[in-house]
């Protein structure tokens, strides 16, 4: 779901024309359609790590529950431990999406700003 973001660069040379192909391609419709593009599959993936997310909190929740009528079984404390697990792992892929994300427009930032700007860039 990152393909955009670990090629932005190469997007972004393919992207942007040259001096002698400015006349033949309109790279303000370019930078406008990868912004895009990037925008799009930032929102997926937040949404796709968010619901999976909260799928392990409701899960680690009822877990809890069980492990709070009494269920001390072994094989439920290690079902909740590794649960606990999977949700610190989903809460930091939440932190590495703000960096691919902030890295991403930042580059895209330093090249198309002269030909597009979005009004809800940030940079």
């Amino acid at each position: 779901m990152r393909q955009i973001d670990d090629k932005i660069i190469y997007m972004l040379n393919t992207t942007i024309p040259t001096e002698s192909f400015k006349a033949q391609i309109d790279p303000t419709e370019k930078c406008k359609d990868l912004y895009e593009q990037i925008q799009s599959g930032h929102k997926k993936r937040e949404m796709a790590i968010t619901r999976c997310l909260n799928a392990s909190k409701d899960k680690l929740k009822q877990l809890k529950d069980q492990r709070d009528s009494g269920n001390d079984s072994p094989e439920l404390l290690k079902t909740l431990r590794k649960e606990q697990s999977t949700l610190r792992l989903l809460q930091s892929e939440l932190s590495v999406e703000e960096v691919v994300k902030k890295r991403t427009i930042q580059v895209y930032y330093e090249r198309c700003r002269s030909f597009y700007k979005p009004s809800n860039i940030k940079t």
